[in-house]
């Protein structure tokens, strides 16, 4: 199934009045679905480089396609004429997206979203989503760390752990491995140094 791309303005506040002439511009948004995420990711770059950013992320049935990932992509006057590059990083193996992940980052993406996945192969894959604002001067690098376990006593100890080494959560999903098993899996992250 290809990519279905609606652009559709969303109307944002009217605008305060500064001086003789300043109105808010409306953001305007791309609706993108797809059952593939190679798919996604080449829609997701084709409207970054028109400078859309990323703005939501969902995976899961819909009503008239089946099993998708859906993303939103926002454009408003602060990003119009910047340019972003996109990744999408899709795993049922934790270990491959924490190396994955990290790649990315030292390539300067950061982490905005994620979504858990109904894959063609029958299981289930997390789906992180990486953003690069390639207009801007100075980005902030990060260092990421993946956390995975099935027990929710065992994930509490490691995010005390990894939170004494200055790491903070940015998102939580829940999702079963190729191997037929449930997961926690959380990313963390820090400056990196």
């Amino acid at each position: 199934m290809s990519v279905r791309s609606v652009a559709a303005a969303c109307v944002v506040v009217a605008g305060t009045f500064i001086g003789a002439d300043a109105f808010a511009q409306a953001a305007i948004y791309k609706v993108l679905a797809t059952n593939k995420t190679s798919t996604m990711e080449k829609e997701m770059r084709e409207a970054g480089a028109e400078g859309y950013r990323f703005s939501a992320v969902m995976g899961g049935e819909t009503a008239s396609a089946g099993n998708q990932v859906v993303v939103l992509m926002g454009k408003d006057g602060d990003s119009v004429s910047r340019k972003f590059d996109h990744k999408l990083l899709a795993t049922s193996k934790t270990s491959t997206m924490q190396k994955e992940l990290q790649l990315a980052a030292d390539m300067g993406f950061e982490y905005k979203g994620q979504t858990v996945f109904e894959s063609m192969f029958g299981g289930q894959e997390v789906v992180a989503i990486l953003e690069k604002d390639l207009t801007a001067t100075n980005r902030t690098r990060w260092e990421y760390r993946l956390l995975a376990t099935s027990k929710t006593s065992t994930l509490e100890k490691e995010l005390r752990d990894t939170s004494e080494l200055g790491f903070e959560v940015v998102a939580m999903s829940v999702g079963k491995t190729a191997m037929g098993g449930s997961e926690l899996v959380v990313i963390t992250r820090r400056r990196a140094k």
